[in-house]
C-alpha cells in the first residue's frame, strides 16, 4: 500500500508566500504532490523557489500576473508524472488559462488524476459573474468525463463557493454576494449529489447528481468549517470569521481511500503566508 499526501493551497502569489514563510511549511510537511492556485509567477520563478526537488507543471493565465495554477511533484519519491497533463476546459472560445490543470500521476503503479483549479471569484450581476457561470458550466461537463477517464480522480483548489451555511461564519450577510449565491451553491449540490439521481438544489433548480465527494465535509462532519480563507482585514482570522472555499473533491472510488484530512491553519495572524491555508489529505492506495 502506498500513501499519497496531496496538499492544495491558494498561495496568493508564490513569491510573496515564500517571502513570508511558505518554504518553512513545505520543508516540514512531507508532501508528495502540491497543488497551487493564484501562483502569479513564471515557470522559472516557481521552479527557482521550489528547487530541484520538485517537478513543476504550470498553466499561467493569459493576463500576466493574474491567476495561474500549478502542480508540483516531489522528485525521487514514489509519485511521478505519467507524462500526460491537460489544460483545456470548456468551449474553444472560452479562456480557462491559469485556472484548470489536470495531471495523470503514477503512484507506485496506480494511476491517480489530480486537477488544480482556481474558479473565478465573481461579482454578482456583473460580467465577472458571467465568466464564473461559464466556468462552472464547463466543470459540469468535464466532471463525468474525468471520472470516465480515471475513476481515481480528485479536483482540488479554490472553488470560491461555500457550499452551505456551515462553510461561512457570517452566512446570513452573504447570501446575495458572490461565493454564497444560491445559484453557485446549486452547482455544488449537483457535483456532490448522489450519482445519477435527481437533485433538488438550494436555488430550486433540479439536475442530475454527479456523485463526487467533498472530502473535507465528509471528514469534518456536521460542524462549522473548518475554514480555509480569512480576510486580511480586521479581526477575521483572530475571530475565525472565515470561509471554507478550498476543497479536495474526489471520485467516490478515491474518497474511500482517504486516511487523514487536515487544515493547516496558522498559529497566529502574523505567521500567515497567504490569506488561504493548505488543505492536506492522505490517500492510501
Amino acid at each position: 500500500m502506498s500513501r499519497l499526501r496531496l496538499a492544495t493551497v491558494n498561495v496568493n502569489g508564490i513569491r510573496a508566500a515564500f517571502r513570508k514563510g511558505m518554504g518553512d511549511w513545505l520543508a516540514t510537511r512531507d508532501v508528495d504532490v502540491l497543488a497551487m492556485q493564484e501562483v502569479r509567477a513564471s515557470d522559472e520563478d516557481i521552479q527557482g523557489l521550489l528547487g530541484d526537488d520538485w517537478t513543476v507543471l504550470h498553466d499561467p493565465a493569459t493576463a500576466k500576473g493574474r491567476a495561474g495554477v500549478a502542480i508540483a511533484i516531489r522528485v525521487g519519491g514514489h509519485v511521478r508524472h505519467a507524462d500526460v497533463h491537460r489544460v483545456a476546459l470548456g468551449p474553444d472560445d472560452f479562456d480557462s488559462a491559469g485556472r484548470w490543470l489536470e495531471a495523470d500521476l503514477d503512484v507506485d503503479g496506480t494511476l491517480v488524476t489530480v486537477v488544480s483549479t482556481y474558479v473565478h471569484s465573481g461579482v454578482a450581476d456583473t460580467p465577472k459573474q458571467d465568466e464564473k457561470w461559464k466556468f462552472l458550466d464547463a466543470m459540469t461537463e468535464r466532471l463525468p468525463e474525468l471520472r470516465a477517464h480515471n475513476p481515481l480522480a480528485v479536483i482540488v483548489g479554490d472553488l470560491n463557493v461555500g457550499h452551505d451555511q456551515r462553510d461561512i461564519k457570517n452566512w446570513k450577510g452573504n447570501v446575495k454576494r458572490a461565493g454564497f449565491l444560491p445559484r453557485e451553491r446549486a452547482y455544488l449540490d449537483r457535483f456532490l449529489g448522489a450519482d445519477g439521481e435527481q437533485v433538488e438544489a438550494v436555488d430550486g433548480s433540479t439536475g442530475t447528481g454527479l456523485g463526487w465527494v467533498d472530502v473535507g465535509r465528509e471528514q469534518a462532519g456536521d460542524v462549522d468549517g473548518p475554514y480555509t480563507w480569512w480576510s486580511w482585514r480586521g479581526q477575521a482570522f483572530d475571530n475565525d470569521s472565515g470561509w471554507r472555499i478550498d476543497y479536495q473533491m474526489a471520485t467516490p472510488e478515491l474518497a474511500t481511500k482517504v486516511s487523514t484530512y487536515a487544515v493547516d491553519r496558522a498559529s497566529a495572524y502574523d505567521t500567515r503566508w497567504s490569506d488561504h491555508t493548505p488543505v492536506v489529505v492522505d490517500y492510501e492506495l
